[in-house]
Protein backbone atom coordinates (compact mmCIF):
# COMPACT_ATOMS: atom_id res chain seq x y z
CA UNK A 1 0.00 0.00 0.00
CA UNK A 2 1.26 3.74 -1.24
CA UNK A 3 0.91 5.67 2.29
CA UNK A 4 -0.92 9.36 1.87
CA UNK A 5 0.79 11.97 3.89
CA UNK A 6 -1.56 15.74 3.72
CA UNK A 7 -0.04 19.46 4.98
CA UNK A 8 -1.99 18.87 7.61
CA UNK A 9 -0.31 15.54 8.25
CA UNK A 10 3.17 16.53 7.67
CA UNK A 11 2.38 19.46 9.84
CA UNK A 12 1.92 16.91 12.61
CA UNK A 13 4.97 14.95 12.24
CA UNK A 14 7.37 17.12 11.52
CA UNK A 15 10.10 18.16 14.11
CA UNK A 16 12.85 20.39 13.88
CA UNK A 17 15.38 18.60 16.09
CA UNK A 18 14.35 15.40 13.97
CA UNK A 19 15.06 16.98 10.42
CA UNK A 20 18.50 18.52 11.70
CA UNK A 21 19.48 15.04 12.39
CA UNK A 22 18.65 13.73 8.78
CA UNK A 23 19.84 16.82 7.52
CA UNK A 24 23.16 16.11 9.06
CA UNK A 25 22.52 12.10 7.93
CA UNK A 26 22.18 13.90 3.78
CA UNK A 27 25.41 15.37 4.45
CA UNK A 28 27.11 12.42 5.74
CA UNK A 29 25.85 10.39 2.85
CA UNK A 30 26.91 12.52 -0.17
CA UNK A 31 30.14 12.91 0.96
CA UNK A 32 30.21 8.78 1.74
CA UNK A 33 29.25 8.26 -1.91
CA UNK A 34 26.25 7.02 -0.74
CA UNK A 35 24.11 9.40 -3.08
CA UNK A 36 22.88 9.52 -6.45
CA UNK A 37 22.10 12.77 -7.20
CA UNK A 38 21.41 14.07 -11.00
CA UNK A 39 20.98 18.01 -11.78
CA UNK A 40 17.42 19.34 -11.08
CA UNK A 41 15.00 20.35 -14.50
CA UNK A 42 13.20 23.28 -14.44
CA UNK A 43 10.20 23.83 -16.70
CA UNK A 44 9.21 27.45 -17.37
CA UNK A 45 5.33 27.43 -17.69
CA UNK A 46 3.15 30.16 -19.54
CA UNK A 47 2.24 31.80 -16.94
CA UNK A 48 4.68 34.42 -16.58
CA UNK A 49 7.27 33.98 -13.98
CA UNK A 50 5.94 30.86 -13.04
CA UNK A 51 7.77 27.59 -12.54
CA UNK A 52 7.73 23.77 -11.78
CA UNK A 53 11.25 22.33 -10.36
CA UNK A 54 12.18 18.74 -10.04
CA UNK A 55 14.92 17.35 -7.38
CA UNK A 56 15.46 13.85 -7.34
CA UNK A 57 18.05 11.78 -5.59
CA UNK A 58 18.67 8.47 -4.33
CA UNK A 59 19.95 6.99 -1.02
CA UNK A 60 21.85 3.81 -1.37
CA UNK A 61 21.89 2.92 2.36
CA UNK A 62 18.20 3.97 3.23
CA UNK A 63 16.87 2.66 -0.14
CA UNK A 64 14.82 5.37 -0.94
CA UNK A 65 14.35 7.62 -4.27
CA UNK A 66 12.89 10.82 -3.77
CA UNK A 67 11.42 13.37 -6.11
CA UNK A 68 10.22 16.62 -5.11
CA UNK A 69 8.02 19.04 -7.17
CA UNK A 70 8.31 22.66 -6.42
CA UNK A 71 6.33 24.91 -8.01
CA UNK A 72 6.60 28.78 -7.46
CA UNK A 73 5.55 32.47 -9.13
CA UNK A 74 1.81 31.78 -9.63
CA UNK A 75 1.05 35.09 -8.55
CA UNK A 76 -2.41 34.88 -9.15
CA UNK A 77 -3.45 31.37 -7.52
CA UNK A 78 -5.11 32.80 -4.80
CA UNK A 79 -7.51 35.30 -6.72
CA UNK A 80 -7.78 32.47 -9.43
CA UNK A 81 -8.15 29.32 -7.76
CA UNK A 82 -8.00 29.84 -4.32
CA UNK A 83 -4.86 28.12 -3.93
CA UNK A 84 -1.12 29.08 -2.93
CA UNK A 85 1.59 30.75 -5.07
CA UNK A 86 3.96 27.69 -4.96
CA UNK A 87 3.40 24.27 -4.06
CA UNK A 88 5.05 21.20 -2.66
CA UNK A 89 5.03 17.24 -3.69
CA UNK A 90 7.11 14.65 -2.70
CA UNK A 91 7.13 11.33 -3.77
CA UNK A 92 8.88 8.66 -2.27
CA UNK A 93 9.86 4.81 -3.84
CA UNK A 94 11.49 2.11 -2.53
CA UNK A 95 14.80 1.68 -3.90
CA UNK A 96 14.93 -2.11 -4.19
CA UNK A 97 11.31 -2.55 -5.88
CA UNK A 98 11.04 0.55 -7.65
CA UNK A 99 7.19 0.85 -5.72
CA UNK A 100 5.75 4.20 -4.87
CA UNK A 101 5.36 4.21 -1.23
CA UNK A 102 4.56 7.85 0.03
CA UNK A 103 3.21 10.65 -1.79
CA UNK A 104 3.13 13.79 0.97
CA UNK A 105 2.71 17.43 0.92
CA UNK A 106 6.26 19.14 0.20
CA UNK A 107 5.20 22.71 1.40
CA UNK A 108 6.99 22.68 4.90
CA UNK A 109 9.62 19.82 4.34
CA UNK A 110 11.76 22.39 2.08
CA UNK A 111 11.26 25.40 4.82
CA UNK A 112 12.50 23.29 7.22
CA UNK A 113 15.56 20.98 5.87
CA UNK A 114 17.04 24.43 4.53
CA UNK A 115 16.87 25.91 8.20
CA UNK A 116 17.91 22.84 9.78
CA UNK A 117 21.06 23.25 7.16
CA UNK A 118 21.95 26.20 8.50
CA UNK A 119 21.85 24.82 11.86
CA UNK A 120 24.21 21.76 10.92
CA UNK A 121 26.82 24.50 9.71
CA UNK A 122 26.43 26.30 13.09
CA UNK A 123 26.80 23.35 15.19
CA UNK A 124 29.95 22.33 13.11
CA UNK A 125 31.84 25.64 12.19
CA UNK A 126 30.54 28.49 14.48
CA UNK A 127 32.94 29.30 17.79
CA UNK A 128 31.42 27.49 20.94
CA UNK A 129 30.73 30.91 22.61
CA UNK A 130 28.60 32.39 19.89
CA UNK A 131 25.89 33.78 21.50
CA UNK A 132 24.60 36.60 19.24
CA UNK A 133 23.11 36.17 15.63
CA UNK A 134 22.13 39.14 13.21
CA UNK A 135 19.78 38.29 10.59
CA UNK A 136 20.31 39.63 6.87
CA UNK A 137 16.62 39.00 5.43
CA UNK A 138 13.48 38.96 7.47
CA UNK A 139 11.25 36.86 5.59
CA UNK A 140 10.04 33.16 5.90
CA UNK A 141 13.61 31.03 6.06
CA UNK A 142 15.01 33.60 7.99
CA UNK A 143 12.24 32.47 10.73
CA UNK A 144 12.95 29.16 9.68
CA UNK A 145 16.94 29.73 10.47
CA UNK A 146 16.32 31.19 14.05
CA UNK A 147 13.95 28.36 15.00
CA UNK A 148 16.35 26.28 13.62
CA UNK A 149 19.72 27.62 15.09
CA UNK A 150 17.94 27.91 18.41
CA UNK A 151 18.22 24.03 18.73
CA UNK A 152 22.15 23.92 18.68
CA UNK A 153 23.28 27.27 19.63
CA UNK A 154 21.96 29.46 23.04
CA UNK A 155 20.72 32.85 21.35
CA UNK A 156 20.76 35.83 23.75
CA UNK A 157 20.09 38.32 20.85
CA UNK A 158 19.30 38.86 17.15
CA UNK A 159 20.21 42.32 15.24
CA UNK A 160 17.40 42.18 11.99
CA UNK A 161 17.81 44.00 8.70
CA UNK A 162 15.74 43.41 5.90
CA UNK A 163 15.20 45.88 2.89
CA UNK A 164 11.76 46.40 4.39
CA UNK A 165 11.96 48.04 7.26
CA UNK A 166 7.86 47.17 7.79
CA UNK A 167 8.87 43.43 6.96
CA UNK A 168 11.75 43.52 9.26
CA UNK A 169 9.53 45.22 12.10
CA UNK A 170 6.88 42.30 11.77
CA UNK A 171 9.68 39.95 11.82
CA UNK A 172 11.42 41.34 15.17
CA UNK A 173 7.85 41.06 16.93
CA UNK A 174 6.88 37.62 15.72
CA UNK A 175 10.19 36.07 16.92
CA UNK A 176 10.24 37.84 20.11
CA UNK A 177 6.45 36.51 20.76
CA UNK A 178 7.48 33.00 19.52
CA UNK A 179 10.83 32.13 21.27
CA UNK A 180 11.50 34.96 24.31
CA UNK A 181 14.41 36.67 22.24
CA UNK A 182 15.03 40.04 21.62
CA UNK A 183 15.73 41.41 18.25
CA UNK A 184 17.20 44.90 17.62
CA UNK A 185 16.12 45.93 14.09
CA UNK A 186 18.86 48.07 12.56
CA UNK A 187 19.45 50.45 9.65
CA UNK A 188 21.92 48.79 7.53
CA UNK A 189 23.23 45.64 7.48
CA UNK A 190 26.88 46.81 8.59
CA UNK A 191 25.05 47.53 11.72
CA UNK A 192 23.52 44.19 12.04
CA UNK A 193 26.66 42.58 11.69
CA UNK A 194 28.74 44.37 13.48
CA UNK A 195 28.46 42.86 17.01
CA UNK A 196 27.18 39.04 15.71
CA UNK A 197 29.05 36.01 16.38
CA UNK A 198 27.00 34.24 13.40
CA UNK A 199 25.07 35.94 10.35
CA UNK A 200 22.66 34.37 8.28
CA UNK A 201 21.56 35.71 5.15
CA UNK A 202 18.14 34.89 3.86
CA UNK A 203 17.21 38.05 0.93
CA UNK A 204 16.15 37.19 -2.59
CA UNK A 205 19.97 37.39 -3.56
CA UNK A 206 19.52 40.19 -5.95
CA UNK A 207 21.83 41.89 -5.25
CA UNK A 208 25.04 41.70 -2.78
CA UNK A 209 23.90 42.39 0.86
CA UNK A 210 26.48 42.06 3.08
CA UNK A 211 30.41 44.19 2.03
CA UNK A 212 33.47 42.79 2.88
CA UNK A 213 35.15 44.39 6.19
CA UNK A 214 32.01 44.30 8.05
CA UNK A 215 32.64 41.02 9.44
CA UNK A 216 34.01 40.60 13.27
CA UNK A 217 37.30 37.88 13.10
CA UNK A 218 35.62 34.65 14.51
CA UNK A 219 32.22 34.83 12.78
CA UNK A 220 30.34 32.23 10.90
CA UNK A 221 28.46 32.97 7.84
CA UNK A 222 25.50 31.04 7.00
CA UNK A 223 24.90 32.23 3.39
CA UNK A 224 21.26 30.47 2.60
CA UNK A 225 20.01 33.10 -0.70
CA UNK A 226 21.73 31.87 -3.90
CA UNK A 227 20.82 29.16 -5.50
CA UNK A 228 20.87 29.79 -8.93
CA UNK A 229 23.43 31.38 -11.71
CA UNK A 230 23.45 35.05 -11.43
CA UNK A 231 22.12 35.34 -7.67
CA UNK A 232 24.36 36.72 -5.41
CA UNK A 233 24.23 38.20 -1.06
CA UNK A 234 27.48 38.16 -0.41
CA UNK A 235 30.27 40.73 -1.51
CA UNK A 236 32.82 38.08 -3.11
CA UNK A 237 35.61 39.86 -0.90
CA UNK A 238 34.30 38.30 2.01
CA UNK A 239 35.72 35.11 0.60
CA UNK A 240 39.33 35.61 0.42
CA UNK A 241 40.35 35.02 4.26
CA UNK A 242 37.27 33.32 5.18
CA UNK A 243 37.32 29.05 5.58
CA UNK A 244 34.76 28.56 2.84
CA UNK A 245 32.91 24.99 3.16
CA UNK A 246 29.75 23.97 1.05
CA UNK A 247 26.93 21.45 0.71
CA UNK A 248 28.36 20.02 -2.55
CA UNK A 249 31.06 21.37 -4.55
CA UNK A 250 30.13 21.42 -7.99
CA UNK A 251 26.56 22.84 -7.18
CA UNK A 252 27.87 25.70 -5.07
CA UNK A 253 29.95 27.00 -7.68
CA UNK A 254 27.22 26.90 -10.42
CA UNK A 255 24.69 28.47 -8.58
CA UNK A 256 26.12 29.13 -4.86
CA UNK A 257 27.72 32.63 -3.64
CA UNK A 258 30.85 30.61 -4.60
CA UNK A 259 30.03 31.41 -8.06
CA UNK A 260 31.07 34.75 -7.79
CA UNK A 261 34.50 34.35 -5.73
CA UNK A 262 35.07 32.10 -8.43
CA UNK A 263 34.75 34.55 -11.63
CA UNK A 264 36.25 37.16 -9.63
CA UNK A 265 39.61 34.93 -9.22
CA UNK A 266 39.68 35.10 -5.57
CA UNK A 267 39.72 31.59 -4.62
CA UNK A 268 40.02 28.80 -6.75
CA UNK A 269 37.76 26.60 -4.94
CA UNK A 270 35.79 25.53 -1.47
CA UNK A 271 38.18 24.19 1.05
CA UNK A 272 35.19 21.32 2.45
CA UNK A 273 32.02 20.11 1.70
CA UNK A 274 30.29 20.31 5.34
CA UNK A 275 29.84 16.62 4.93
CA UNK A 276 33.49 16.01 4.90
CA UNK A 277 34.24 18.14 7.85
CA UNK A 278 31.30 16.34 9.63
CA UNK A 279 32.68 12.93 8.69
CA UNK A 280 36.23 14.01 10.34
CA UNK A 281 37.89 14.12 6.49
CA UNK A 282 38.71 17.63 5.91
CA UNK A 283 38.94 20.52 9.30
CA UNK A 284 36.28 22.92 9.81
CA UNK A 285 36.83 25.91 11.69
CA UNK A 286 40.76 26.30 12.62
CA UNK A 287 41.32 28.81 15.09
CA UNK A 288 38.87 31.06 17.29
CA UNK A 289 40.04 34.15 14.83
CA UNK A 290 38.91 32.97 11.48
CA UNK A 291 35.81 33.56 9.20
CA UNK A 292 33.72 30.92 8.44
CA UNK A 293 31.45 30.54 5.44
CA UNK A 294 28.75 27.99 4.84
CA UNK A 295 27.55 27.98 0.81
CA UNK A 296 24.00 26.40 1.07
CA UNK A 297 22.33 25.87 -2.16
CA UNK A 298 20.17 22.54 -0.86
CA UNK A 299 20.30 19.31 -2.34
CA UNK A 300 17.86 16.58 -3.08
CA UNK A 301 19.69 14.21 -0.58
CA UNK A 302 18.20 16.81 2.24
CA UNK A 303 14.73 16.11 0.89
CA UNK A 304 15.17 12.59 0.91
CA UNK A 305 16.18 11.90 4.52
CA UNK A 306 13.95 14.29 5.87
CA UNK A 307 11.16 13.20 3.94
CA UNK A 308 12.27 9.42 5.23
CA UNK A 309 12.40 10.83 8.70
CA UNK A 310 8.49 11.67 8.20
CA UNK A 311 7.53 8.65 6.71
CA UNK A 312 9.27 6.29 9.59
CA UNK A 313 7.16 8.56 12.09
CA UNK A 314 3.88 8.50 10.59
CA UNK A 315 4.09 4.81 10.49
CA UNK A 316 5.06 4.58 13.85
CA UNK A 317 2.34 6.79 14.67
CA UNK A 318 -0.20 5.10 12.09
CA UNK A 319 -0.86 8.49 10.48
CA UNK A 320 -1.62 8.58 6.89
CA UNK A 321 -4.16 7.42 4.54
CA UNK A 322 -3.14 4.20 2.45
CA UNK A 323 -4.35 3.39 -0.82
CA UNK A 324 -3.54 1.10 -3.09
CA UNK A 325 -1.62 2.26 -5.99
CA UNK A 326 0.25 -0.56 -6.86
CA UNK A 327 -2.70 -3.32 -7.52
CA UNK A 328 -1.92 -5.37 -10.61
CA UNK A 329 -4.55 -5.73 -13.36
CA UNK A 330 -6.21 -8.96 -13.30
Amino acid sequence: MTLLLTKEDVRDLIEMPAVIEAVEAAFRAYSSDEVDQPSYMGIHLSTEGAEIDFKAGYHRSGELVSLKASSGGFRDNLARFGLPNGMGTVLLFDGQSGALTCVMDGSLLTGFRTGAAGAVSVRALARPDARRLAAIGTGNQARMQIRAIREVMQIDAIHAWGRSHAGAEAFATEIEATFGIPVTVEASAELAVAQADVVVTTTRASGVALRAGCLRPGTHVVAIGADQPGKQELDPELFRDARIVVDAAVQCAEKGELQHALKAGIVDGAHAEIGEVLLGRKPGRESVEQITLFDSTGMAIQDNTTAAAILRRARERGIGQPFDFLTQDR
